[in-house]
């Protein structure tokens, strides 16, 4: 599969000044900027920045970031899914995972995440995959929200939501572990019916649950 990567960007403004959403970037782009100490939600700054860094090397990765000035205060990554997750067992070439969306504590009252996944869909590219998000409530900053579980739920569903995602069922054992985790899925307009059945067999492996 040819993964074709189309630039595209938006200016956002906001009291601190212009956020400049963009994407997907190139690696040797995506070095050139510092990166928000903030950003630490999944790794130390140094080493996700070097994880964004690999993941836009890859062929099917992208990466999208929200920029103040020089500084990368938010990203979102999508990549195929880890090796480990039964996401990956049909080997679907279209199955991509958006794997990370984070935004600095100091810039989240800007809609960042929210236009992060607007510019990501602006590619026509997404029409040919089937976008997946695994959302797990330990991976959620609840206590620097000071939301519970639910309404950080509701936060992150609206969020996605705005790049077409939307619940779907899954008897996936990790999803299910809790309530409040959920799978979240955008197909593409052009994703062939065969691929939607591929999937549909991924998410239920369970006989009883069909």
């Amino acid at each position: 599969m040819d993964h074709k990567k189309t630039y595209n960007a938006k200016e956002l403004k906001t009291p601190v000044g212009t956020i400049v959403i963009e994407g997907p970037i190139p690696s040797h782009k995506l070095a050139e900027y510092e990166f928000h100490d903030q950003l630490v939600a999944f790794r130390p700054p140094a080493q996700q920045r070097k994880a964004l860094l690999e993941i836009a090397d890859l062929p099917e990765g992208r990466i999208l970031i929200a920029r103040h000035l020089n500084t990368i205060v938010g990203y979102v990554t999508y990549l195929y899914p880890d090796l480990l997750e039964r996401w990956s067992e049909g080997n679907m070439e279209n199955l991509i995972e958006l794997g990370a969306i984070e935004v600095a504590p100091a810039f989240r009252s800007y809609s960042i995440g929210k236009q992060l996944l607007t510019v990501s869909m602006m590619d026509d590219m997404v029409e040919d995959y089937i976008i997946i998000t695994t959302e797990y409530y330990w991976h959620w900053d609840l206590k620097g929200s000071g939301l519970n579980v639910w309404e950080y739920r509701k936060v992150m569903e609206k969020m996605m939501n705005a790049g077409g995602l939307t619940w779907f069922a899954t008897d996936d054992p990790e999803i299910s572990s809790h309530p409040a985790n959920c799978l979240m899925v955008r197909i593409g307009k052009r994703v062939p019916v065969e691929s939607i059945q591929q999937f549909d067999r991924l998410r239920f492996q369970n006989r009883f649950m069909y």
